[in-house]
């Protein structure tokens, strides 16, 4: 299920965002960005809709992914 960014408060949105991008180790390319910097992409993917966030019932978790990758994971149940 999709949890719409904005039913989240502003805290617990940046907490998860941030550690969404610990969690991640994304590439960022050549040189290394600071922490605020990939949060702000991130909130900016949210904003877009590239990056959504959803809840496993079944997991009992919270996640933020590419809305694409969700996508195709419906597509497979």
């Amino acid at each position: 299920m999709i949890i719409p960014y904005t039913d989240i408060a502003e805290a617990t949105l940046n907490n998860l965002i941030e550690y969404y991008v610990l969690r991640e180790g994304t590439d960022y390319g050549e040189q290394e960005m600071a922490m605020a910097e990939k949060v702000a992409m991130v909130q900016r993917q949210l904003q877009s809709g590239e990056v959504v966030i959803v809840y496993s019932e079944l997991h009992e978790s919270i996640n933020l992914m590419p809305k694409q990758l969700f996508l195709q994971q419906q597509d497979t149940l």
